[in-house]
């Protein structure tokens, strides 16, 4: 039965049989390759990201638990007091997230390019205190033309608290700032 809900990004869910992390090694053979769908011309170095991994460590801070976030939000403040005390599925999706977006960020030049999340699926597996130390591995699962694709697995002291794929896009920054300009302006002058 699960203790908690899921989600697609999807929530903590406990699974019975955990793997040790050692069972899921990165793949040996290089990312599958997509086809192009976009113009060439753009300065993401693709070799540089199709040789992404990376291990390292997090510690949970105090202020990352489901009742911090849930008491800061105006439909979950009337229940953020029940919550167990662990870290919330928001802010672990924010951890493997940025950890992605800062590997992928090395190989753009950020000038011309930046790097926005496209999707993530999130299995959130175990419970995971504050205080708790993290061990965080990713590597290059698929790359595009313009996007790349992370497997990214996270485990405490006693087993698998997280599996994760994450897809990043590197987009021209003018074309993003342009959109953003315009529902900024639309916010400003409602109905023009």
């Amino acid at each position: 039965m699960a203790l908690y809900a899921g989600v697609r990004c999807s929530g903590l869910g406990m699974h019975a049989g955990h793997e040790s992390i050692e069972q899921h090694r990165p793949p040996a053979i290089s990312a599958l390759i997509e086809p192009s769908t976009t113009p060439l011309g753009y300065p993401m170095n693709h070799q540089g990201v199709s040789e992404i991994f990376f291990e390292e460590s997090y510690t949970v801070p105090a202020d990352q638990t489901a009742k911090s976030l849930f008491s800061r939000l105006p439909h979950g403040s009337g229940y953020a007091e029940r919550l167990i005390e662990c870290l919330a599925t928001g802010y672990l999706v924010a951890v493997v997230e940025s950890i992605c977006i800062r590997e992928m960020q090395q190989h753009v030049d950020a000038a011309v390019e930046v790097v926005v999340g496209r999707s993530i699926r999130i299995d959130h597996r175990g419970p995971i205190p504050p205080g708790s130390p993290l061990r965080l591995r990713g590597w290059l699962e698929r790359l595009g033309e313009r996007s790349a694709t992370f497997r990214v697995q996270v485990h405490d002291a006693h087993e698998i608290v997280c599996e994760a794929t994450v897809t990043l896009v590197a987009v021209l920054r003018t074309q993003i700032e342009s959109r953003i300009a315009t529902k900024v302006l639309a916010l400003q002058c409602p109905g023009n």
